[in-house]
């Protein structure tokens, strides 16, 4: 396994530390939670740098990149959800977009064909990430409010949570575009079950 697969691998074994630390009590623990998220964000970019620049690329990175990228944003999503931050419908329409994209790398598989990552998924899951950090920085920020300084109040609350509900509206278009245009760029390819493709995460 060459070293840009073993950064991909490792994005994975990341997220349960991040999922950890996430949900343990204490601001030390959310801060850890944010820095361990940062640190697999930038682990997507910097895997792909080096597999570019020593030409490293193999089927492998190109099929478990996108993986790992999907297991640590969904991994964060999942758990907003389950701190009551964003409503289980818009994970529910990231889910099906994920479940749609995998299902036709699948298909491309059984043809013996691989569709990397593309710059529409790319973008995609920059925005995801985004959102998660900024999240995040919410998170840190509102523990810090309430257990260290006690400035937390209704009215802050309130638009923290617009803030991040407004966020996840834009994350879920772009997210919903990047979704219409693998269809669209793989219309030939399903009708004619391998030819044709056109790459995107």
């Amino acid at each position: 396994m060459n070293l840009p697969n073993k950064i991909t691998v490792a994005r994975i074994a990341l997220t349960f530390i991040f999922m950890i630390l996430l949900f343990s009590g204490g601001i030390i623990c959310k801060i850890f939670a944010f820095v361990i998220f940062m640190i697999a964000a930038l682990s997507d970019y910097l895997d792909g740098f080096i597999a570019k620049k020593y030409d490293l690329k193999s089927d492998f990175g190109k099929v478990m990149d996108p993986v790992a990228d999907k297991v640590l944003t969904l991994a964060a999503f999942l758990a907003f959800v389950e701190m009551k931050l964003i409503p289980a419908w818009i994970l529910v329409i990231i889910i099906m977009r994920e479940l749609l994209v995998t299902s036709l790398r699948i298909l491309a598989l059984k043809n013996n064909e691989v569709l990397p990552a593309g710059m529409g998924g790319k973008h995609k899951t920059v925005s995801q990430m985004f959102s998660i950090l900024v999240i995040l920085i919410f998170i840190v920020f509102k523990e810090a409010g309430v257990e260290v300084f006690g400035f937390w109040n209704p009215a802050f609350e309130y638009w923290y949570r617009q803030v991040i509900f407004v966020l996840m509206l834009i994350t879920v278009v772009l997210t919903i575009g990047s979704g219409v245009s693998y269809i669209v760029g793989n219309k030939k390819y399903i009708h004619n079950g391998g030819n044709g493709s056109k790459d995107i995460s």
